[in-house]
């Protein structure tokens, strides 16, 4: 069986730091904030991290700017000044981050590009969002756009481009039109990945440094993986 590696302050991923910023690649399994299960959240790692390395006496400041499901990996983008926060709140919520997404599906989308619309209602007794084709009542508008990358041996390699951040968003869509990420058991993919993960992987992100206003543009590497690998 696959086992999982598990991050801690010693072997996290950072693909990108200065004062202001921290970027993660997040591995799978990995929760970016604290939930009920009381597992060490990733941000509390970072921490860890930063004031070991920069000997920071007291506590460090450090802010979620946005969150990636569990069960996906990729890049994550957390502020180490309030000033940063506020700023990355600000450029996040306007949707001026370019996020970049992989997915391994089994099934072969209709078109080989192509957009998808629809509206997301949230179920939170089970932590799952539906699709649908119309609107209908508490549901929210989710965008994205996709395009197979790569044929595989019996699997297909999607790059999706974010237009909207819903809950669970690319993984309702994608089942939506039948073709739900390896490993996704929740949307309806025959059987889970043996280390709970799904083949979900925030690839890449760009956007203006909140402080010193330089592009930034990173690119995470997929985890080690049969599937992954034959991608790059």
């Amino acid at each position: 069986m696959e086992t999982r590696t598990k991050t801690n302050s010693k072997n996290l991923l950072v693909l990108y730091e200065d004062n202001h910023i921290i970027v993660i690649n997040k591995r799978p399994g990995d929760i970016v904030q604290g939930d009920k299960t009381g597992d060490v959240p990733l941000n509390e790692i970072v921490k860890q991290y930063v004031k070991k390395k920069y000997n920071k006496p007291g506590k460090v400041f450090l802010g979620v700017v946005h969150r990636i499901d569990r069960p996906t990996s990729g890049v994550v983008v957390f502020a180490r000044t309030s000033k940063a926060l506020s700023r990355l709140n600000e450029l996040f919520s306007q949707k001026l981050a370019k996020k970049t997404y992989w997915a391994i599906v089994k099934n072969k989308p209709n078109k080989e590009q192509g957009t998808l619309e629809h509206w997301l209602l949230r179920n939170t007794k089970q932590n799952k969002s539906y699709a649908h084709i119309k609107e209908v009542p508490n549901s929210k508008k989710a965008i994205l756009d996709y395009q197979i990358l790569k044929k595989l041996n019996n699997y297909y390699l999607l790059e999706i481009d974010l237009k909207t951040g819903r809950h669970h968003q690319i993984r309702a869509q994608l089942a939506a039109i039948n073709c739900p990420i390896k490993g996704d058991l929740k949307y309806g993919f025959d059987r889970s990945n043996k280390n709970g993960s799904i083949h979900l992987h925030a690839r890449s992100i760009e956007f203006l440094h909140p402080v010193g206003k330089k592009p930034i543009s990173l690119t995470a590497p997929a985890v080690e993986d049969p599937i992954w690998d034959a991608c790059s």
